[in-house]
C-alpha cells in the first residue's frame, strides 16, 4: 500500500462507520424522543461530513508545486483540518449542549428505551473498532515517543483529527448510552438532558484541543526536532563542513519539510568543490529524511564564519 492510500484509509473507514451510525441514530431518536440520541445522531451527521472535508484537504494537498505555489499545497490538509475541528465545536458540541439545557428545563420521557439502548451498543462497537484501528495506526508511527506527547506533536494532522472525533464519539455513546438507561430507571427525563450536555462538553472540549494545534501548523510550525538532528549529523559526517551557522525547518504539510541552512566551510574552497559539497549534503540528508522535500543551503567563508556566533536559527 502507497503512503497516499494510507494516508486516506483511516478517513473512508470512519466516513463509512459514521454513515451507517448516523442512520441508526437518526431512526432512534424519532422512536425514543430522546434529547441524548438525537445530539448523538447530529454528531455522527456532522462526522460525515467532516471526513468529507478531510479527503478534500488531503486530495489538495497532493496537487504540484505550481508559480503561484512554489512550495506545493500540503497545508491545505491543515486547512481542511481547522475546518473540521469547527464544525465539530459547532455542528456538534454547541447543539448538544443546547438541547441538553433545553431538556432539563423541559424534560420529557423517553421511549422505546430498548431500542435506544440496543442501537447505542451497536454505534459504540462500531465507533469502538474505528477508534481502536486509529490507535493502531498512531503506534505504528509514532515509535517510542509517548502517546499523549505524539498526538502533541504529530504534523499528521488528519490522521489526530480523526482519531479525536472516534474517541469523543465513543465516550459521547457511553455518556448517551448511561443517561438513556438513568432516564428509563428513574423515569426523569432530565437525565437524558444531562447525557446530550455531557456529549456537548466532550465535543468542545476535543474541538478545542484539535484547532489549538492545527493553528500551529497553519501559521508554520517547525518540523519534527529529529529532522534538525539530522541536518547536523549530515553537517558533522561531511569533512568540508566545519559547523551549522543556522538553521530554519518548516513543516509544509504532512511529510514535507523545507529546510533551509547556512553552513560554514572548513576551509576554502572553489565554487564547483563547493558546489558538489551542497549536492552531497543535500543527497545525504534526504537518505537519512525523504521527507525533506526542499533544502536551500547558504555557504559561508571560513574567516566570516569564524567571526560570527553560532546559532540555532535565523539567518
Amino acid at each position: 500500500m502507497s503512503d497516499q492510500e494510507h494516508s486516506t484509509s483511516h478517513i473512508l473507514q470512519s466516513l463509512v462507520v459514521n454513515l451507517i451510525i448516523a442512520a441508526t441514530k437518526g431512526v432512534a431518536a424519532v422512536f425514543t424522543k430522546s434529547g441524548a440520541m438525537l445530539a448523538e445522531a447530529l454528531h455522527s451527521s456532522a462526522d460525515c461530513l467532516n471526513q468529507l472535508f478531510l479527503l478534500i484537504g488531503v486530495k489538495q494537498a497532493r496537487r504540484k508545486p505550481d508559480p503561484s505555489h512554489p512550495l506545493g499545497y500540503g497545508r491545505a490538509t491543515y486547512f481542511w483540518s481547522f475546518l473540521v475541528a469547527l464544525m465539530l465545536f459547532t455542528g456538534g458540541g454547541v447543539f448538544s449542549i443546547y438541547e441538553g439545557i433545553h431538556k432539563l428545563a423541559e424534560p420529557e420521557a423517553v421511549e422505546r428505551v430498548w431500542l435506544g439502548i440496543a442501537i447505542l451498543l451497536f454505534s459504540l462497537l462500531l465507533e469502538g473498532w474505528s477508534t481502536f484501528s486509529n490507535v493502531r495506526d498512531l503506534n505504528a508511527r509514532r515509535g517510542a515517543t509517548p502517546f499523549w506527547q505524539y498526538l502533541r506533536t504529530t504534523k499528521d494532522a488528519d490522521l489526530v483529527v480523526v482519531f479525536g472525533e472516534n474517541s469523543a464519539a465513543s465516550l459521547g455513546l457511553v455518556f448517551a448510552l448511561a443517561a438513556l438507561v438513568l432516564a428509563a430507571v428513574t423515569g426523569d427525563g432530565r437525565w437524558d438532558g444531562a447525557g446530550s450536555l455531557l456529549v456537548g462538553l466532550v465535543l468542545v472540549a476535543v474541538a478545542i484541543f484539535l484547532a489549538t494545534e492545527i493553528k500551529s501548523l497553519l501559521l508554520g510550525e517547525s518540523a519534527a526536532p529529529e529532522v534538525e538532528r539530522a541536518v547536523r549529523q549530515v553537517a558533522g559526517e561531511t569533512h568540508e563542513i566545519d559547523r551549522v551557522l543556522s538553521l530554519i525547518t518548516l513543516q509544509q504539510g504532512p511529510g514535507e519539510v523545507l529546510v533551509a541552512v547556512k553552513l560554514a566551510f572548513a576551509y576554502k574552497v572553489d565554487i564547483d568543490a563547493a558546489c558538489a559539497t551542497i549536492n552531497g549534503f543535500e543527497e545525504r540528508l534526504r537518505e537519512l529524511r525523504p521527507d525533506v522535500r526542499w533544502c536551500f543551503v547558504e555557504p559561508d567563508l571560513p574567516r566570516i564564519a569564524s567571526s560570527r556566533s553560532v546559532t540555532g536559527v535565523g539567518a
